[in-house]
């Protein structure tokens, strides 16, 4: 792996689960410690935390624990004058950044419920754009296709095309594949979701197009999204991460098309992503 590469998302790791660590500060003071944190109406806790910690993060309290493990699995930041081995460190600093978004994005439903918008359709008109973590009857709806192989894959979208035709065109290619597009994190002021109602495309689960938040933390809806699949269709149990990822590996495709230029919490979060 390039040490550019590993420096710029051992980085990001360190920036993203410093800030997540304040969150939860932050929220830890004005909530208190017994503050339930959830993904509404879905069964698995905080899904990439739960499936591979084994971990049930039902309140602040817990989450508490599961940022430690994450700020242990950080690396020191790469020296410019040694050469070593960085993808075993890099993979660790990914795996804490999506721990670290996790509890972030749980936090985020309490302080805002109505942020992300429950169900299967968006509502752009009214402002309700972003879909957050799919409920469990979209999941099993959904997520069995990916199973039976109805559909191939996922594309995952971060940030923004150069403008919205080139935007439609884009998800248009993908739906001609049976694609889903799972789309988050901003570029330039706008998002690729943002960007596909500007050019008149209807966003939602039933077209494939799926706009999980406008930010990049919002990642961990498409990684939590295959872990729950692993889970109710395969069978995996909560903790078994070697399991779990090797189900993904075998059973759910996925690539990330990065849309801009790629900054170091980018980087972190595609760390996480290689371990899928």
């Amino acid at each position: 792996m390039s040490k550019l590469v590993a420096f710029a998302a051992i980085q990001g790791a360190r920036n993203i689960v410093s800030k997540a660590e304040g969150t939860y500060k932050r929220a830890l003071e004005q909530y208190g410690p017994d503050q339930k944190l959830e993904f509404p109406n879905t069964a698995y806790y905080l899904p990439i935390i739960y499936s591979l910690l084994g971990i049930p993060v039902k309140t602040l309290r817990d989450a508490g624990k599961v940022l430690e493990i994450a700020k242990k699995l950080l690396p020191p930041i790469v020296k410019n004058r040694h050469n070593l081995p960085y993808l075993g460190p890099t993979l660790d600093a990914g795996m804490a950044t999506l721990f670290a978004e996790e509890i972030v994005e749980a936090i985020r439903y309490v302080d805002d419920p109505d942020f992300y918008y429950p169900g299967e359709e968006c509502d752009p008109e009214n402002g309700h754009l972003w879909l957050g973590a799919a409920d469990d009857v979209i999941m099993r709806k959904r997520g069995v296709e990916f199973v039976d192989g109805t559909a191939p894959g996922f594309a995952a979208i971060v940030g923004a095309a150069p403008d919205p035709e080139t935007a439609k065109m884009i998800a248009e290619e993908y739906q001609r594949r049976n694609l889903y597009v799972f789309m988050c994190a901003h570029q330039a002021g706008t998002t690729f979701a943002e960007q596909l109602v500007q050019a008149g495309v209807q966003v939602g689960w039933n077209t494939r197009l799926v706009p999980f938040g406008p930010e990049i933390s919002a990642a961990v809806y498409a990684l939590g999204f295959a872990n729950r699949a692993a889970m109710a269709f395969g069978g995996v149990k909560p903790g078994d991460y070697r399991k779990i990822l090797l189900y993904n590996k075998d059973r759910i495709f996925a690539f990330v098309n990065a849309l801009g230029e790629v900054n170091a919490e980018w980087a972190a979060n595609a760390a996480g992503a290689i371990n899928w």
